[in-house]
């Protein structure tokens, strides 16, 4: 998950394509998303550009997780 992978360090586009094993633009267009909702804060230009976790998303992680799993609970139960 992108969120939880720049919680454990801020990455850019690259390190998280190679660190999750997911493709490049996959990343990016899931970086779009989280930059669009203020999830994500960039530093830098271009190719460069390392992405940190917002304050306000920082602030609130544990919150997060916690909805995150509950969410993962129900998906696996459906199955």
């Amino acid at each position: 998950m992108v969120i939880a992978a720049l919680k454990e360090m801020p990455r850019n586009a690259n390190q998280l394509a190679s660190d999750l094993e997911l493709d490049y633009k996959t990343i990016r267009h899931h970086l779009r998303v989280l930059l669009k909702n203020g999830i994500i804060t960039p530093t830098g230009n271009g190719y460069g550009t390392v992405y940190f976790l917002s304050s306000s998303v920082n602030e609130s992680y544990p919150l997060f997780r916690e909805i995150w799993k509950k969410i993962g609970k129900n998906k696996k139960s459906k199955k």
